[in-house]
């Protein structure tokens, strides 16, 4: 089945069903919600005013964003698609269409975090473009943490 591409906000109902299913999956990797609270915090939707989701049919599959960081700089959050429609290129499709809309809205450059110990979503990123950086801000002192960064 084709898959159709929507830009929404953070608002959208989808887009919050999605980030549970993240949060799921997330807490399945790291062996329960206990051991990522620390992030709940830095994943919260208020912020998030670009969004765009993978549907197939009507059935959200993925998603992807990105809210302001710095003047100039955009802060992918919130990256998923699921289980049953990985390795489709969905993921790259999703990075690719919020990082043509934030070069759009004048930013420069993209920045993300993830888990050290998401090897698939790392390994992505890196195909991407996308290179290792400095843990930043809030991130700066949790170990199990990767950032990566991007010129648009």
């Amino acid at each position: 089945m084709k898959i159709n591409y929507t830009y929404t906000n953070g608002k959208n109902a989808d887009f919050k069903y999605l980030c549970d299913e993240l949060d799921g999956a997330l807490n399945e990797i790291v062996g329960g919600e206990q051991n990522r609270n620390q992030y709940i915090e830095h994943n919260q939707l208020d912020d998030i005013h670009d969004v765009y989701i993978a549907y197939e049919g009507y059935t959200p599959i993925g998603c992807a964003s990105f809210k302001k960081y710095l003047d100039g700089i955009a802060e992918a959050k919130r990256v998923f698609v699921s289980t049953g429609h990985r390795r489709q290129g969905i993921s790259k499709q999703l990075m690719k269409l919020i990082e043509d809309k934030a070069k759009s809205q004048g930013y420069h450059t993209m920045i993300l975090e993830t888990g050290r110990k998401m090897d698939t979503a790392n390994n992505m990123y890196k195909n991407l473009g996308y290179s290792v950086i400095p843990n930043y801000g809030v991130y700066g002192a949790m170990e199990a943490s990767i950032c990566f960064g991007k010129k648009l």
